[in-house]
């Protein structure tokens, strides 16, 4: 069940439009952030590594330099997608 909030849902399955899609492709600025935003979530999930601190303590946190690489190819690949 999704549940509407403003013009979004909490169904992380939506799919982007094909308006986006394209004017992402010609690198639009607005419509590849959109694109990245969408894919926030998956790349945070990809980005997750096992860090201790200090102390010695693990945790689970975001490797910012793996996320930040996981973005740019993300756009790379959104730049040369062909339709």
């Amino acid at each position: 069940m999704t549940t509407t909030i403003g013009k979004t849902t909490d169904d992380e399955r939506v799919l982007m439009l094909f308006s986006v899609i394209i004017a992402a492709t010609k690198g639009e600025p607005q419509a590849m952030n959109i694109v990245v935003q969408h894919y926030a979530g998956y790349i945070a999930h990809l980005s997750m590594r096992k860090l201790r601190d200090e102390r010695g303590n693990t945790y689970y946190g975001i490797d910012e330099d793996m996320r930040d690489r996981l973005r740019s190819k993300l756009m790379q690949a959104v730049l040369i997608f062909k339709i």
